[in-house]
C-alpha cells in the first residue's frame, strides 16, 4: 500500500510541475504585456502633452500671423493710415495719462503745510513750500501768495487767472485724440468705398458677375472697416479715461482754491 501511495505521489509531482511551469510562464508574459501597455500609455500621454504644447504655440503664432495676413489682405495702402492714427492717438493718450497722474497731488496735505508755514515763517516760508511741490494746485497757491500783500481780491483774481491756464494745460492734446477717434473709422470707410469700386470695376471688365471677381474688393472693404472701428474704440476708451481724470483734477483744484482763499483771508485779518 505504501508503494502505491508513493507511486501516486511521484506521479502527481511529475504532472503538476509542467502545469506550474506553464502558469509561471503565462504570469510572466502577462506582467510583461501589462508593463508594455503601461509604457505605451505613458508614451501616449507624453506625446499628447507635447502635441498640446505644440498646438498652443501654433495658436499663439497663428494669431500674430493671421493679424499680419489680414493687414496685408486689407491692402496696406489703406490699412497703414488707420494704423498710423492708432499709433499717434495712443502716443498722445499715454502722454496725457502720465502727465495727469503726475499732476495729481495730496491737496489736503499741501494746505496743511502752507498753513503751518504761514504761521511759522510767514509768506516766504509758504512760497517755499509751494515752490517745492509739484502740480497745478501748488502753482495756483504760489501765484495767490505772490499777490497776498495786495489784498484778498487780487489773490482771488490771480487764482482764477492761473486756474484757467492750468486747466488749459490739463486739456492740452485731448482734441487731437478726438480727431483720431473720428479719423480712424473714416479712413476705414474710405477703404470700404475703394474696395467696392474695385469690385465693380472687376465686374465691368469681365462682363459677368462671379464671386471670385468681387471677393477681393469686398474683403478689402470689410477689413479696412473693421480695423478702423477697432482703432476708434481703443482710442475712445483712453479719451474717456483722460476726460474723467481732468474732471477729477479740476474739481480738486476748485475745492483747494476755495479753502486756500479762506486760509489767506484768515491770515490777513490777524
Amino acid at each position: 500500500m505504501k508503494k502505491v501511495l508513493a507511486l501516486f505521489f511521484a506521479a502527481g509531482i511529475l504532472f503538476t510541475q509542467p502545469v506550474l511551469a506553464q502558469e509561471a510562464t503565462e504570469a510572466a508574459a502577462t506582467e510583461q504585456v501589462a508593463s508594455t501597455d503601461t509604457n505605451a500609455a505613458a508614451a501616449d500621454t507624453a506625446a499628447a502633452a507635447t502635441e498640446e504644447a505644440a498646438t498652443a504655440v501654433e495658436e499663439e503664432e497663428s494669431f500674430t500671423q493671421v493679424l499680419k495676413e489680414k493687414f496685408i489682405e486689407g491692402d496696406p495702402l489703406w490699412m497703414a493710415p488707420v494704423l498710423l492714427t492708432l499709433i499717434l492717438g495712443l502716443a498722445i493718450a499715454i502722454e496725457r495719462v502720465l502727465y495727469l497722474s503726475m499732476s495729481n497731488s495730496n491737496n489736503d496735505k499741501l494746505l496743511q503745510e502752507v498753513e503751518a508755514a504761514l504761521k511759522s515763517g510767514g509768506k516766504s516760508a509758504a512760497l517755499e513750500v509751494c515752490r517745492n511741490t509739484r502740480g497745478p494746485v501748488a502753482a495756483i497757491f504760489y501765484q495767490g501768495l505772490e499777490k497776498m500783500d495786495e489784498g484778498i481780491d487780487m489773490v482771488d483774481k490771480a487764482i482764477v487767472s492761473l486756474g484757467s491756464v492750468e486747466n488749459g494745460k490739463l486739456e492740452r492734446g485731448v482734441s487731437w485724440i478726438s480727431l483720431f477717434i473720428a479719423l480712424a473709422p473714416m479712413l476705414g470707410f474710405m477703404g470700404t468705398v475703394i474696395g467696392m469700386i474695385q469690385a465693380f470695376d472687376a465686374i465691368e471688365a469681365a462682363g459677368d458677375i462671379s464671386p471670385s471677381l468681387v471677393a477681393g474688393g469686398i474683403k478689402v472693404a470689410l477689413l479696412t472697416t473693421v480695423f478702423g472701428l477697432i482703432a476708434a474704440m481703443i482710442l475712445q476708451v483712453f479719451y474717456n479715461l483722460i476726460v474723467a481724470m481732468i474732471d477729477n483734477l479740476v474739481n480738486k483744484m476748485e475745492d483747494a482754491s476755495i479753502t486756500f482763499l479762506d486760509l489767506v483771508a484768515a491770515h490777513l485779518k490777524k
